[in-house]
Protein backbone atom coordinates (compact mmCIF):
# COMPACT_ATOMS: atom_id res chain seq x y z
CA UNK A 1 0.00 0.00 0.00
CA UNK A 2 1.40 3.27 -0.80
CA UNK A 3 1.55 6.56 1.11
CA UNK A 4 -1.33 8.07 -0.23
CA UNK A 5 -3.54 5.18 0.30
CA UNK A 6 -2.59 4.64 4.16
CA UNK A 7 -2.94 8.07 4.59
CA UNK A 8 -6.65 8.10 2.96
CA UNK A 9 -7.57 5.10 4.80
CA UNK A 10 -6.19 6.59 8.59
CA UNK A 11 -3.90 3.55 9.06
CA UNK A 12 -1.04 3.81 11.87
CA UNK A 13 2.62 3.35 10.75
CA UNK A 14 4.10 0.19 12.49
CA UNK A 15 7.40 1.02 14.25
CA UNK A 16 9.76 -1.34 14.92
CA UNK A 17 12.99 -1.85 17.36
CA UNK A 18 15.18 1.01 14.92
CA UNK A 19 12.26 3.30 14.78
CA UNK A 20 12.23 3.19 18.70
CA UNK A 21 16.11 3.87 18.87
CA UNK A 22 15.67 6.42 16.66
CA UNK A 23 12.41 8.17 18.11
CA UNK A 24 14.36 7.76 21.86
CA UNK A 25 17.69 9.14 20.30
CA UNK A 26 15.82 12.04 18.93
CA UNK A 27 13.96 13.14 22.12
CA UNK A 28 17.72 13.00 23.92
CA UNK A 29 18.68 15.50 21.35
CA UNK A 30 15.51 17.51 21.79
CA UNK A 31 16.26 17.44 25.60
CA UNK A 32 19.67 18.93 25.22
CA UNK A 33 19.09 21.27 22.64
CA UNK A 34 16.16 22.78 24.97
CA UNK A 35 18.60 22.75 27.52
CA UNK A 36 21.13 24.50 25.18
CA UNK A 37 18.56 27.40 23.83
CA UNK A 38 17.79 27.94 27.74
CA UNK A 39 20.86 28.94 28.61
CA UNK A 40 21.07 30.67 25.75
CA UNK A 41 17.90 32.76 25.87
CA UNK A 42 18.89 33.80 29.49
CA UNK A 43 22.03 34.99 28.17
CA UNK A 44 20.16 37.23 25.28
CA UNK A 45 17.69 38.71 28.13
CA UNK A 46 14.36 37.24 26.46
CA UNK A 47 11.68 39.94 26.98
CA UNK A 48 8.21 40.12 25.93
CA UNK A 49 8.88 41.98 22.68
CA UNK A 50 10.68 38.62 22.19
CA UNK A 51 7.61 36.68 23.05
CA UNK A 52 5.50 38.47 20.62
CA UNK A 53 7.86 38.45 17.87
CA UNK A 54 7.76 34.52 18.43
CA UNK A 55 3.54 34.81 18.90
CA UNK A 56 3.34 36.67 15.50
CA UNK A 57 5.81 34.66 13.53
CA UNK A 58 4.46 31.52 14.98
CA UNK A 59 0.93 32.02 13.91
CA UNK A 60 2.05 33.30 10.19
CA UNK A 61 3.52 29.66 9.81
CA UNK A 62 0.91 27.96 11.45
CA UNK A 63 -1.54 30.21 9.36
CA UNK A 64 0.54 28.87 6.40
CA UNK A 65 1.06 25.35 7.35
CA UNK A 66 -2.24 24.19 6.98
CA UNK A 67 -2.98 24.87 3.20
CA UNK A 68 0.88 23.86 3.10
CA UNK A 69 -0.68 20.60 3.99
CA UNK A 70 -2.89 20.07 0.51
CA UNK A 71 -0.65 21.68 -1.42
CA UNK A 72 1.96 18.96 -0.54
CA UNK A 73 -0.54 16.02 -0.65
CA UNK A 74 -1.67 16.85 -4.25
CA UNK A 75 1.90 17.69 -5.04
CA UNK A 76 1.23 21.12 -6.07
CA UNK A 77 4.07 22.49 -4.02
CA UNK A 78 5.38 24.60 -7.01
CA UNK A 79 2.21 26.05 -6.74
CA UNK A 80 2.60 27.33 -3.55
CA UNK A 81 5.72 28.73 -4.47
CA UNK A 82 4.00 30.58 -7.70
CA UNK A 83 1.37 31.90 -5.66
CA UNK A 84 4.09 33.51 -3.00
CA UNK A 85 5.19 35.35 -6.13
CA UNK A 86 2.20 35.84 -8.01
CA UNK A 87 0.24 37.77 -4.94
CA UNK A 88 2.86 40.06 -5.17
CA UNK A 89 1.40 42.15 -7.93
CA UNK A 90 -2.18 41.70 -6.39
CA UNK A 91 -0.88 43.59 -3.12
CA UNK A 92 0.70 46.12 -4.66
CA UNK A 93 -2.27 46.95 -6.79
CA UNK A 94 -4.81 46.52 -3.82
CA UNK A 95 -2.25 48.86 -1.87
CA UNK A 96 -1.82 51.48 -5.14
CA UNK A 97 -5.56 51.65 -5.19
CA UNK A 98 -6.30 52.33 -1.02
CA UNK A 99 -3.38 55.08 -1.32
CA UNK A 100 -5.38 56.33 -4.05
CA UNK A 101 -8.30 56.46 -2.79
CA UNK A 102 -6.49 58.02 0.62
CA UNK A 103 -5.38 61.07 -1.59
CA UNK A 104 -8.68 61.70 -4.10
CA UNK A 105 -9.98 62.06 -0.37
CA UNK A 106 -12.47 58.92 -0.98
CA UNK A 107 -11.65 57.33 2.52
CA UNK A 108 -10.06 58.77 5.67
CA UNK A 109 -6.59 58.39 7.00
CA UNK A 110 -8.43 56.85 10.12
CA UNK A 111 -9.80 54.03 7.97
CA UNK A 112 -6.84 53.70 5.43
CA UNK A 113 -5.04 50.50 7.57
CA UNK A 114 -8.08 48.63 7.78
CA UNK A 115 -9.18 49.59 3.55
CA UNK A 116 -5.68 48.63 2.78
CA UNK A 117 -5.98 44.89 4.91
CA UNK A 118 -8.86 44.95 2.97
CA UNK A 119 -7.92 45.75 -0.47
CA UNK A 120 -4.57 43.30 -0.48
CA UNK A 121 -6.50 40.46 0.88
CA UNK A 122 -9.48 40.69 -1.57
CA UNK A 123 -6.24 41.55 -4.38
CA UNK A 124 -4.21 38.77 -3.52
CA UNK A 125 -7.56 36.34 -3.62
CA UNK A 126 -7.81 37.69 -7.13
CA UNK A 127 -4.57 37.02 -8.64
CA UNK A 128 -4.39 33.69 -6.77
CA UNK A 129 -7.76 32.34 -8.72
CA UNK A 130 -6.52 34.08 -12.03
CA UNK A 131 -2.95 32.25 -11.28
CA UNK A 132 -4.88 28.66 -11.26
CA UNK A 133 -6.92 29.88 -13.98
CA UNK A 134 -4.02 31.20 -16.19
CA UNK A 135 -1.44 28.43 -15.75
CA UNK A 136 -4.22 26.18 -16.94
CA UNK A 137 -4.93 28.15 -20.30
CA UNK A 138 -0.98 28.16 -20.53
CA UNK A 139 -1.00 24.38 -20.48
CA UNK A 140 -3.96 23.99 -22.57
CA UNK A 141 -3.38 26.65 -25.90
CA UNK A 142 0.52 26.14 -25.50
CA UNK A 143 0.41 22.22 -25.21
CA UNK A 144 3.42 22.30 -22.28
CA UNK A 145 3.34 20.66 -19.40
CA UNK A 146 2.19 22.11 -16.14
CA UNK A 147 4.97 22.80 -14.53
CA UNK A 148 6.43 25.01 -17.63
CA UNK A 149 2.81 26.64 -17.43
CA UNK A 150 3.26 27.47 -13.70
CA UNK A 151 6.69 29.13 -14.59
CA UNK A 152 5.83 31.21 -17.37
CA UNK A 153 2.81 32.36 -15.20
CA UNK A 154 4.21 32.96 -11.81
CA UNK A 155 7.37 34.91 -13.21
CA UNK A 156 5.51 36.83 -15.64
CA UNK A 157 3.18 38.20 -13.15
CA UNK A 158 6.35 38.54 -10.36
CA UNK A 159 7.63 40.32 -12.52
CA UNK A 160 4.97 42.87 -12.97
CA UNK A 161 4.46 43.25 -9.25
CA UNK A 162 8.40 44.19 -8.85
CA UNK A 163 8.19 46.57 -11.75
CA UNK A 164 5.44 48.35 -9.98
CA UNK A 165 7.58 48.46 -6.41
CA UNK A 166 10.49 49.86 -8.32
CA UNK A 167 8.16 52.67 -10.12
CA UNK A 168 5.87 53.30 -7.41
CA UNK A 169 7.86 52.83 -3.92
CA UNK A 170 9.03 56.66 -3.57
CA UNK A 171 5.58 57.98 -4.15
CA UNK A 172 3.46 55.40 -1.73
CA UNK A 173 6.80 54.65 0.97
CA UNK A 174 6.66 50.76 -0.28
CA UNK A 175 9.76 49.51 1.00
CA UNK A 176 11.42 46.39 -1.16
CA UNK A 177 13.01 44.87 1.53
CA UNK A 178 9.86 44.54 3.50
CA UNK A 179 7.68 43.05 0.61
CA UNK A 180 10.42 40.58 -0.50
CA UNK A 181 11.90 39.93 3.11
CA UNK A 182 9.72 41.08 6.23
CA UNK A 183 10.28 42.76 9.14
CA UNK A 184 8.56 40.83 12.22
CA UNK A 185 10.98 43.20 14.16
CA UNK A 186 9.00 46.51 13.30
CA UNK A 187 5.75 44.51 12.79
CA UNK A 188 4.77 43.50 16.52
CA UNK A 189 5.46 47.56 17.62
CA UNK A 190 2.09 48.50 15.78
CA UNK A 191 0.15 47.42 18.06
CA UNK A 192 -4.16 47.19 18.48
CA UNK A 193 -5.19 50.43 20.74
CA UNK A 194 -5.22 50.25 24.18
CA UNK A 195 -3.46 47.43 24.06
CA UNK A 196 0.25 45.60 23.48
CA UNK A 197 -1.24 42.86 21.42
CA UNK A 198 0.83 43.45 17.88
CA UNK A 199 -1.95 44.02 14.97
CA UNK A 200 -0.16 41.31 12.80
CA UNK A 201 -0.65 38.57 15.63
CA UNK A 202 -4.49 39.52 15.43
CA UNK A 203 -4.81 39.02 11.43
CA UNK A 204 -2.65 36.15 11.40
CA UNK A 205 -4.36 34.45 14.54
CA UNK A 206 -7.77 35.15 12.73
CA UNK A 207 -6.52 33.55 9.41
CA UNK A 208 -5.18 30.73 11.18
CA UNK A 209 -8.44 30.11 13.18
CA UNK A 210 -10.17 30.77 9.77
CA UNK A 211 -7.84 27.91 7.98
CA UNK A 212 -8.39 25.66 10.82
CA UNK A 213 -12.32 26.08 11.02
CA UNK A 214 -12.27 25.68 7.21
CA UNK A 215 -10.20 22.14 7.28
CA UNK A 216 -12.23 20.63 10.40
CA UNK A 217 -15.91 21.19 8.29
CA UNK A 218 -14.36 20.39 4.89
CA UNK A 219 -11.76 18.14 5.74
CA UNK A 220 -13.74 15.17 4.05
CA UNK A 221 -13.49 16.68 0.62
CA UNK A 222 -10.54 18.07 1.19
CA UNK A 223 -8.81 14.33 2.02
CA UNK A 224 -10.68 13.03 -0.68
CA UNK A 225 -9.45 15.50 -3.47
CA UNK A 226 -6.26 15.75 -2.42
CA UNK A 227 -5.31 11.72 -3.22
CA UNK A 228 -7.84 11.00 -5.91
CA UNK A 229 -10.15 13.57 -7.98
CA UNK A 230 -11.45 11.13 -9.73
CA UNK A 231 -13.05 9.40 -6.97
CA UNK A 232 -13.87 13.12 -5.23
CA UNK A 233 -15.81 13.57 -8.76
CA UNK A 234 -17.84 9.99 -8.69
CA UNK A 235 -18.30 11.19 -4.83
CA UNK A 236 -19.94 14.45 -6.13
CA UNK A 237 -17.17 16.80 -4.63
CA UNK A 238 -15.92 18.97 -7.46
CA UNK A 239 -12.26 18.41 -7.46
CA UNK A 240 -11.74 21.76 -9.42
CA UNK A 241 -14.02 23.89 -6.96
CA UNK A 242 -11.97 22.54 -4.23
CA UNK A 243 -8.73 23.44 -6.56
CA UNK A 244 -9.98 26.66 -6.52
CA UNK A 245 -10.75 27.40 -3.26
CA UNK A 246 -7.73 25.79 -2.01
CA UNK A 247 -5.42 28.65 -4.24
CA UNK A 248 -7.67 31.29 -2.63
CA UNK A 249 -7.08 29.90 0.23
CA UNK A 250 -3.75 30.03 -0.19
CA UNK A 251 -3.48 34.01 -1.37
CA UNK A 252 -5.29 34.83 1.17
CA UNK A 253 -2.95 33.11 4.04
CA UNK A 254 0.27 34.44 2.38
CA UNK A 255 -1.60 38.33 2.61
CA UNK A 256 -1.63 37.81 6.43
CA UNK A 257 2.12 36.46 6.67
CA UNK A 258 3.36 39.13 4.09
CA UNK A 259 3.82 41.66 6.47
CA UNK A 260 5.26 39.44 8.49
CA UNK A 261 7.90 37.51 6.66
CA UNK A 262 7.74 38.80 3.28
CA UNK A 263 6.49 37.77 0.38
CA UNK A 264 9.48 35.27 -0.67
CA UNK A 265 10.16 33.90 2.63
CA UNK A 266 6.43 32.95 3.23
CA UNK A 267 7.27 29.90 0.65
CA UNK A 268 9.13 28.26 3.55
CA UNK A 269 6.93 28.56 6.17
CA UNK A 270 4.15 26.96 3.24
CA UNK A 271 5.38 24.01 2.66
CA UNK A 272 8.57 23.45 4.88
CA UNK A 273 6.64 22.19 7.87
CA UNK A 274 4.31 20.02 5.31
CA UNK A 275 7.00 18.59 3.64
CA UNK A 276 8.51 17.72 7.38
CA UNK A 277 5.59 16.10 9.33
CA UNK A 278 5.44 14.42 6.10
CA UNK A 279 8.50 12.62 6.85
CA UNK A 280 7.21 11.54 9.82
CA UNK A 281 3.99 10.36 9.15
CA UNK A 282 1.40 8.50 7.40
CA UNK A 283 -1.53 9.80 8.95
CA UNK A 284 -3.19 12.88 7.45
CA UNK A 285 -4.64 14.04 11.09
CA UNK A 286 -0.84 13.83 12.63
CA UNK A 287 -0.11 15.75 9.65
CA UNK A 288 -1.50 18.17 10.38
CA UNK A 289 -0.75 18.73 13.72
CA UNK A 290 3.07 18.04 13.20
CA UNK A 291 3.06 20.49 10.29
CA UNK A 292 1.44 23.11 13.01
CA UNK A 293 4.10 21.78 15.39
CA UNK A 294 7.04 22.03 12.90
CA UNK A 295 5.52 25.65 12.12
CA UNK A 296 5.94 27.01 15.12
CA UNK A 297 8.91 25.72 16.19
CA UNK A 298 10.77 27.22 12.95
CA UNK A 299 9.02 30.65 14.41
CA UNK A 300 10.52 30.52 18.05
CA UNK A 301 14.23 28.63 16.35
CA UNK A 302 14.37 31.01 13.88
CA UNK A 303 14.24 34.32 16.51
CA UNK A 304 16.23 32.45 18.60
CA UNK A 305 19.01 32.09 16.35
CA UNK A 306 18.56 35.40 15.11
CA UNK A 307 19.27 37.23 18.16
CA UNK A 308 22.18 34.93 19.41
CA UNK A 309 24.18 33.29 16.51
CA UNK A 310 25.71 36.36 14.66
CA UNK A 311 27.22 37.05 18.11
CA UNK A 312 28.48 33.56 18.48
CA UNK A 313 29.61 33.76 14.76
CA UNK A 314 31.24 36.62 14.29
CA UNK A 315 32.85 38.13 17.53
CA UNK A 316 35.32 35.68 17.51
CA UNK A 317 35.89 36.61 13.55
CA UNK A 318 36.58 40.19 14.96
CA UNK A 319 33.38 41.72 14.14
CA UNK A 320 31.62 42.64 17.28
CA UNK A 321 29.21 44.88 15.95
CA UNK A 322 27.66 41.65 14.42
CA UNK A 323 25.12 41.04 17.24
CA UNK A 324 22.14 40.14 15.25
CA UNK A 325 19.98 39.15 11.75
CA UNK A 326 16.41 39.25 10.62
CA UNK A 327 14.35 36.66 12.51
CA UNK A 328 11.98 35.92 9.19
CA UNK A 329 15.10 34.96 7.56
CA UNK A 330 16.29 32.73 9.94
CA UNK A 331 12.88 30.89 10.45
CA UNK A 332 13.32 30.22 7.35
CA UNK A 333 17.00 28.85 7.86
CA UNK A 334 15.29 26.99 11.33
CA UNK A 335 12.21 25.21 9.13
CA UNK A 336 15.22 23.75 6.55
CA UNK A 337 16.77 22.53 10.03
CA UNK A 338 13.80 20.74 10.89
CA UNK A 339 13.16 18.80 7.67
CA UNK A 340 16.70 18.01 7.45
CA UNK A 341 16.79 16.47 10.75
CA UNK A 342 13.45 14.66 9.65
CA UNK A 343 14.90 13.59 6.51
CA UNK A 344 17.92 12.14 8.54
CA UNK A 345 16.31 10.89 12.06
CA UNK A 346 12.51 10.38 10.90
CA UNK A 347 10.83 6.98 12.38
CA UNK A 348 9.91 5.78 9.48
CA UNK A 349 11.32 7.50 5.74
CA UNK A 350 14.81 8.92 7.51
CA UNK A 351 18.13 7.70 6.18
CA UNK A 352 19.62 7.09 9.41
CA UNK A 353 16.08 4.70 9.91
CA UNK A 354 16.42 2.88 6.84
CA UNK A 355 19.68 2.28 7.87
CA UNK A 356 18.81 0.89 11.32
CA UNK A 357 16.16 -1.18 9.55
CA UNK A 358 18.53 -2.49 7.22
CA UNK A 359 21.47 -3.36 9.33
CA UNK A 360 18.59 -5.31 11.68
CA UNK A 361 17.47 -7.38 8.23
CA UNK A 362 20.60 -8.09 7.77
CA UNK A 363 21.28 -9.49 11.40
CA UNK A 364 18.51 -11.45 11.15
CA UNK A 365 19.01 -12.98 8.05
CA UNK A 366 22.26 -13.93 8.85
CA UNK A 367 21.23 -14.93 12.59
CA UNK A 368 18.64 -17.65 10.65
CA UNK A 369 21.10 -18.60 8.00
CA UNK A 370 23.50 -19.60 11.25
CA UNK A 371 20.20 -21.62 12.68
CA UNK A 372 19.38 -22.95 9.11
CA UNK A 373 23.10 -24.65 8.11
CA UNK A 374 23.52 -25.97 11.90
CA UNK A 375 20.34 -27.62 11.64
CA UNK A 376 21.80 -29.12 8.34
CA UNK A 377 24.66 -30.65 9.93
CA UNK A 378 22.54 -32.15 12.43
CA UNK A 379 20.92 -33.63 9.84
CA UNK A 380 23.58 -35.22 8.09
CA UNK A 381 25.95 -35.90 10.57
CA UNK A 382 24.10 -35.79 13.83
CA UNK A 383 26.09 -33.31 15.20
CA UNK A 384 25.83 -29.47 14.80
CA UNK A 385 28.45 -27.55 15.92
CA UNK A 386 30.76 -25.09 13.88
CA UNK A 387 33.03 -22.03 15.08
CA UNK A 388 32.54 -18.41 14.11
CA UNK A 389 35.05 -18.53 11.33
CA UNK A 390 33.46 -21.75 9.97
CA UNK A 391 30.34 -20.50 10.18
CA UNK A 392 31.10 -17.05 8.21
CA UNK A 393 32.98 -18.75 5.63
CA UNK A 394 29.74 -21.31 4.74
CA UNK A 395 27.33 -18.68 5.16
CA UNK A 396 29.83 -16.54 2.69
CA UNK A 397 29.28 -13.21 4.89
CA UNK A 398 32.35 -11.41 6.99
CA UNK A 399 32.99 -12.19 10.77
CA UNK A 400 31.25 -8.83 12.10
CA UNK A 401 27.77 -9.39 10.78
CA UNK A 402 27.77 -13.22 11.88
CA UNK A 403 29.39 -12.18 15.69
CA UNK A 404 26.43 -9.97 16.05
CA UNK A 405 24.06 -12.37 14.65
CA UNK A 406 25.62 -14.89 17.05
CA UNK A 407 25.60 -12.61 20.26
CA UNK A 408 21.36 -12.29 19.97
CA UNK A 409 21.33 -15.96 19.12
CA UNK A 410 22.88 -16.64 22.44
CA UNK A 411 20.55 -13.95 24.03
CA UNK A 412 17.74 -15.14 23.01
CA UNK A 413 18.44 -18.95 23.89
CA UNK A 414 18.45 -20.19 20.19
CA UNK A 415 22.69 -21.23 20.19
CA UNK A 416 25.01 -22.10 23.33
CA UNK A 417 28.41 -21.84 23.00
CA UNK A 418 30.82 -24.96 23.89
CA UNK A 419 34.58 -23.99 24.43
CA UNK A 420 34.70 -21.76 20.70
CA UNK A 421 32.04 -23.78 18.73
CA UNK A 422 28.23 -23.12 18.63
CA UNK A 423 25.57 -25.63 18.92
CA UNK A 424 21.75 -25.91 19.01
CA UNK A 425 19.49 -25.43 21.37
CA UNK A 426 15.52 -26.76 21.83
CA UNK A 427 13.66 -23.25 20.61
CA UNK A 428 17.12 -22.79 18.15
CA UNK A 429 16.11 -26.00 16.84
CA UNK A 430 12.34 -25.83 16.37
CA UNK A 431 12.95 -21.86 14.79
CA UNK A 432 15.31 -23.93 12.51
CA UNK A 433 12.89 -26.60 11.67
CA UNK A 434 10.93 -23.97 10.25
CA UNK A 435 13.12 -21.86 8.18
CA UNK A 436 14.14 -25.16 7.00
CA UNK A 437 10.68 -26.33 6.21
CA UNK A 438 9.91 -23.30 4.28
CA UNK A 439 13.31 -23.67 2.19
CA UNK A 440 12.22 -26.71 0.93
CA UNK A 441 8.83 -26.12 0.52
CA UNK A 442 9.39 -23.24 -1.97
CA UNK A 443 12.00 -25.46 -3.64
CA UNK A 444 9.09 -28.21 -4.08
CA UNK A 445 6.49 -24.89 -5.21
CA UNK A 446 8.92 -23.95 -7.90
CA UNK A 447 9.49 -27.50 -8.71
CA UNK A 448 6.34 -27.94 -9.68
CA UNK A 449 4.63 -24.78 -10.89
CA UNK A 450 8.28 -23.92 -13.25
CA UNK A 451 10.33 -25.79 -15.59
CA UNK A 452 13.34 -25.11 -14.02
CA UNK A 453 16.72 -27.39 -13.11
CA UNK A 454 17.15 -29.37 -10.10
CA UNK A 455 19.80 -26.93 -9.23
CA UNK A 456 18.14 -23.55 -9.98
CA UNK A 457 16.03 -24.32 -6.56
CA UNK A 458 18.36 -23.28 -3.77
CA UNK A 459 19.39 -19.88 -4.78
CA UNK A 460 15.65 -18.54 -5.11
CA UNK A 461 14.73 -20.43 -1.87
CA UNK A 462 17.49 -19.34 0.23
CA UNK A 463 16.18 -15.69 -0.28
CA UNK A 464 12.23 -16.75 0.02
CA UNK A 465 13.09 -18.64 3.01
CA UNK A 466 13.44 -15.73 5.46
CA UNK A 467 9.92 -14.08 4.72
CA UNK A 468 7.24 -17.40 4.41
CA UNK A 469 5.78 -16.91 7.94
CA UNK A 470 3.44 -19.80 9.68
CA UNK A 471 0.77 -18.63 7.26
CA UNK A 472 2.83 -18.43 3.75
CA UNK A 473 3.83 -22.26 4.85
CA UNK A 474 0.27 -24.11 5.04
CA UNK A 475 -0.61 -22.09 1.67
CA UNK A 476 2.70 -23.93 0.33
CA UNK A 477 1.62 -26.99 1.71
CA UNK A 478 -1.69 -27.12 0.43
CA UNK A 479 -0.23 -26.12 -2.63
CA UNK A 480 1.93 -29.12 -3.51
CA UNK A 481 1.03 -33.11 -3.72
CA UNK A 482 3.45 -34.01 -1.82
CA UNK A 483 5.17 -32.50 1.14
CA UNK A 484 7.29 -35.08 2.96
CA UNK A 485 10.40 -34.79 0.35
CA UNK A 486 11.97 -31.98 -1.73
CA UNK A 487 12.56 -32.14 -5.05
CA UNK A 488 16.19 -33.38 -4.36
CA UNK A 489 14.84 -36.41 -2.19
CA UNK A 490 15.34 -34.43 1.65
CA UNK A 491 12.95 -34.49 3.98
CA UNK A 492 10.70 -31.82 4.57
CA UNK A 493 10.15 -31.00 8.43
CA UNK A 494 7.05 -31.48 9.67
CA UNK A 495 5.19 -27.99 10.97
CA UNK A 496 4.34 -29.65 14.27
CA UNK A 497 6.33 -32.30 16.01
Amino acid sequence: MNRSATMLNDQPSRFGLGRALVVGFSLVLLIVVYQLMRKIMIGARWDSYDTWTVVTAALAAMACALPGVFLVLRRQSMMGDALAHTTLPGIVVAFLIAHWLEQSGWISSATYDSWRHAAMFIGALLIGVLSAVLTEWVQKLGRVEASAALGVVFTTLFAIGLLLIRLKADQVHIDPDCVLYGIIETTVMDTVPNTNIPRAAVVNGLVLLANSLLVVVFFKELRISAFDSAISTTMGINANVMHYALMAVTAATLVSAFESVGSILVIAMLIAPAATAHLLTDRLDYLIGISLAVAACSAFLGHLMAITLPSVIFTPLGYPEVVDTNTAGMMAVAAGCLFVTAALFGPRYGVVSKLLDQARLTRSIVAEDVLGLLYRLEEESGVGSLAINQLTAMIGTTTWPTYLALRGLAASGDVTVRGSVYELTDSGREKAKHLVRAHRLWESYMAKHFDLPADHLHESAALVEHFLGADLREELAAELDDTAEDPHGREIPPEKA
